[in-house]
């Protein structure tokens, strides 16, 4: 149900936003797996752990897009801004750390 302050198309630009988070966080997952894989294969604890924060991460971001639907829609632009930094965060650490795996596996 739209309140006063709530502009024409909001539903809209909030389902296009949740479906762009979720593919980040689908590809996020895939590639937390992946590193996992890598991290047990090599026995290396603190790349597990590394891994371990990147999930805790990224269910902290699921868990605040899945509250966007119960927010009154003054407090959506602000979580959609703070959700947004959190997905950016995460993939800057996953790409680090893929990068940092990738120079241990050549070692």
């Amino acid at each position: 149900m739209a309140t006063q302050d709530t502009p024409r198309g909001t539903g809209a630009t909030l389902q296009a936003f949740e479906n762009k988070i979720l593919s980040q966080m689908r590809e996020a997952e895939a590639r937390i797996q992946q590193f996992e894989g890598k991290a047990k294969d090599e026995r290396l604890r603190a790349e597990a752990a590394a891994v371990n924060g990147m999930k805790t991460a990224r269910q902290g971001i699921e868990r605040k897009l899945n509250q966007l639907a119960t927010m009154q829609d003054r407090q959506i632009p602000r979580a959609k801004a703070e959700i947004d930094a959190a997905a950016a965060a995460l993939k800057a650490s996953l790409d680090e750390f893929g990068r940092k795996l990738a120079t241990l596996q050549t070692k």
